[in-house]
């Protein structure tokens, strides 16, 4: 058939389940079955599909790497008699050495391997502890499924009648010269990428830049297959972000955060591609010298300074004694809010991925448990607003009902009439099974137990009800076979703020990637998205409230007495020190500085010190709360899970720290 020189491609982001070859096989097949139907002439799925992505150490494990080449042989079977090129990935042993290969079948056979060459090492990302480089393989062929020797390594290129093919994986794409980059100069049309890039907020943007960047400067076709939400949801959210491009245009897009089987196809016209390269005279082999016979020379260039000074009367001269050093004054803007969408023409887009990521992250892992019920504490405060809305969500996604979350609202000493008013407001507006647990009682018959006195408001006081109301959401939830869902935020993580083994604890907590200032802002979100009147107004209350543990009696008018930002400082400075803490590594003198520009005329300089002080102490001292946190989804640049963004000792000196913070207050 004369198809003009366009070849059918499809990305494929298939349902899996973590380490299930058999299931995830199932899938791929069927995927594969139906790609033919459709006259694809080739296919690609994620990044180490047959076995998924985050298997973590279990990938060290012999039977998982067995059953992996199992599969693969199904898979390679399963394209005997067929026309479609598959292109899979799964971690393939090497001569000691383990590496995450793409293997490409065709009609029955095993055409080649590609392994991996730039192995992420950062973040929620360690590859390295599991896998070896390309660089590392020495062999030119290898044995897969029993079967002869195929070639292996990085530069091969696969020739079909129709198009010439390469393979990048995932993070291959995101180097400074790609693999792709010279196999096109050496024939390469189209370029798969096998992906499991996981989503935060604005990196769908960013990565759909990369591809269609990479397809514009190859001149090539680029398919991108990126893992999708049956993937582990421990820490990271994986969205199926699949695309396809075609010299810089994006031709197709895949649906993103879907649990179903996803397949993005579209037509590429490799006779108009050959046709710009033919044109194009700096797409040449011979344009390139190799990288490792280019030589840079370093030139040192010296700034001039002027050892004279103007001093306050215009005239120049030397200055005596001890040199005064001049403030910078910065010539750029500094969002006081970082974590905050910068404009209303991105809040809408933003806030949505946001709380997709976090819906995401729980509805896999109410699959996953086989759990059709969920319990979370509501208090009528902003943190436990915003997961009983994430809640919500997911239940109408997996068509549960909402009766099936229970909210317990457990009043104590400290509850005020307004928050447990809204808290009762908003869960009846939202349909879901109210019970109501004071904890009184229970608390006061706790202190005659050890032996504390009622009236000592101390941190004894404070985490007995923690503690209490925490035993009461696991116990109820073991009852109804239920989920607990913590609602602590990643601001109050960073502080300590919250009580050790009390609201420190749970089954899954959405929040734990989400500050306080983005935590207000999602919530006001959706109230004015997502809300009829009647629920937008207990949510923009909720907004308006003081944050507060509510743990301390209520004052003489039965108002909240314990607020939060009075004890440990302004969110919005404790976010803003946050940020540059965690990444970007900041001391704390280009934070001072930061923040005197970013809250000029909003806070002194004498408080903004105060409170950094405050956030660096409490950010080393309260590491061990870190280290044991429950599960829950990152869902921008920066996360606390030890498992993943931050690992830190928990009995770091903060010493070096105080010192520099020392020589700013003096």
């Amino acid at each position: 058939m004369n198809n003009y020189g366009f070849v059918r491609v499809a990305a494929a982001s298939p349902a899996l389940k973590v380490a299930d070859c058999d299931y995830n096989t199932t899938e791929i097949i069927k995927i594969i079955n139906k790609a033919e139907d459709d006259g694809i002439s080739a296919i690609v799925f994620p990044e180490l599909s047959i076995t998924a992505y985050t298997c973590g150490d279990l990938f060290l494990q012999d039977i998982l790497l067995e059953e992996a080449q199992k599969s693969l042989k199904k898979i390679c079977e399963a394209t005997r008699g067929l026309s479609v090129i598959v292109i899979v990935g799964l971690p393939v042993r090497v001569s000691s050495r383990l590496y995450n290969m793409a293997v490409v079948l065709s009609n029955g056979n095993i055409e080649g391997a590609v392994p991996k060459t730039f192995l992420p090492n950062y973040n929620e990302f360690y590859e390295k502890r599991w896998f070896s480089s390309s660089d590392e393989l020495k062999e030119k062929t290898i044995p897969l499924c029993n079967n002869s020797r195929v070639p292996v390594g990085v530069n091969l290129i696969f020739n079909t009648r129709k198009f010439n093919f390469s393979i990048d994986v995932c993070e291959d794409l995101w180097t400074p010269i790609p693999p792709s980059s010279i196999a096109c100069l050496n024939g390469a049309e189209i370029i798969f990428n096998l992906s499991a890039s996981n989503e935060t907020t604005g990196k769908h943007i960013y990565r759909k830049t990369l591809v269609s960047q990479q397809s514009a400067r190859c001149i090539s076709g680029y398919v991108y297959a990126a893992a999708a939400g049956g993937e582990s949801t421990t820490d990271i959210i994986f969205s199926g972000s699949s695309m396809i491009a075609e010299n810089g245009s994006i031709l197709a897009e895949g649906e993103r955060f879907s649990f179903d089987s996803k397949v993005t196809i579209a037509d590429i016209d490799v006779e108009r591609l050959r046709n710009d390269r033919m044109k194009n005279k700096s797409f040449s082999l011979s344009a390139y010298p190799t990288i490792k016979d280019i030589e840079f020379q370093q030139v040192p260039v010296y700034i001039y300074t002027n050892s004279l000074k103007k001093s306050s009367s215009g005239v120049f001269g030397k200055k005596s004694g001890k040199e005064e050093e001049e403030e910078f004054i910065l010539d750029r803007y500094v969002s006081p809010t970082p974590f905050v969408p910068a404009n209303d023409n991105t809040l809408n887009d933003r806030c949505g991925e946001i709380f997709s990521i976090q819906v995401s992250g729980l509805a896999k892992r109410m699959l996953h448990t086989n759990i059709q019920k969920a319990v979370i504490g509501v208090s009528g405060g902003l943190d436990s607003t915003l997961a009983l809305l994430v809640l919500i969500k997911t239940f109408d996604k997996l068509n549960l009902p909402h009766e099936n979350i229970i909210g317990i609202t457990m009043p104590g000493f400290g509850t005020t009439d307004r928050t447990y008013t809204n808290a009762i407001k908003l869960m009846e507006s939202l349909g879901v099974t109210i019970k109501e647990i004071s904890i009184k009682d229970a608390v006061i018959q706790h202190f005659k137990d050890i032996e504390h006195d009622v009236n000592i408001h101390d941190v004894t006081y404070e985490n007995s009800q923690a503690r209490e109301r925490t035993q009461i959401l696991m116990d109820y939830a073991n009852k109804v076979n239920g989920l607990v869902i913590g609602t602590g935020d990643l601001s109050e993580l960073a502080l300590g703020w919250c009580t050790y083994n009390g609201d420190h604890m749970s089954m899954y907590a959405v929040n734990t990637g989400v500050p306080k200032t983005l935590v207000r802002t999602l919530v006001s979100w959706i109230a004015n998205t997502h809300m009829d009147d009647n629920a937008k107004a207990v949510l923009m209350d909720v907004v308006d409230t003081p944050v507060s543990p509510e743990l301390l009696p209520a004052d003489k008018d039965g108002k909240i007495a314990q607020k939060t930002e009075d004890v440990v400082g302004p969110y919005i400075l404790h976010d803003f020190f946050l940020y540059y803490v965690l990444r970007f590594g900041f001391s704390p003198a280009k934070i001072y500085f930061l923040a005197k520009h970013a809250f000029n005329g909003e806070y002194t300089n004498e408080e903004i010190l105060k409170w950094l002080r405050t956030f660096i102490w409490r950010f080393f001292s309260q590491q061990f709360k870190r280290s044991c946190l429950p599960d829950g989804p990152k869902v921008g640049s920066v996360n606390l899970s030890p498992r993943g963004d931050w690992r830190m000792p928990s009995d770091a000196s903060v010493s070096l720290w105080i010192k520099e913070l020392k020589t700013l207050e003096a």
